[in-house]
């Protein structure tokens, strides 16, 4: 569990990334996860978009694939939500949140 401090950095980061994953009237496949967990094992947070053909709430969703992942839900406004894991390997480990 991350703190509200921790929370607004990873927001603070997250501020310039683009949207690598969109999903889709598909909804949330087996595929789709597999993809994200590899991009949080390099990349640690990853922003997502919400397509609106998906009719899928953004908050309920980000909850939801940060709970398969196993990962921090950090923001979910508008059709796209945050998410941050910190990275198991050692080589991929860039983000040093604020001490509790």
């Amino acid at each position: 569990m991350i703190t509200s401090k921790q929370r607004a950095y990873l927001r603070k980061l997250s501020h310039t990334l683009e949207p690598i994953f969109q999903i889709g009237k598909d909804g949330v496949s087996d595929a789709l996860i597999d993809g994200i967990d590899t991009a949080l094992n390099k990349r640690e947070i990853l922003k997502v978009h919400i397509l609106e053909t998906a009719l899928l709430d953004t908050r309920e969703t980000c909850d939801a694939v940060a709970k398969r992942l196993n990962a921090e839900p950090v923001q979910a406004i508008g059709n796209k939500f945050i998410i941050y894991r910190r990275s198991e390997e050692e080589k991929y480990r860039k983000i040093e949140l604020p001490k509790r």
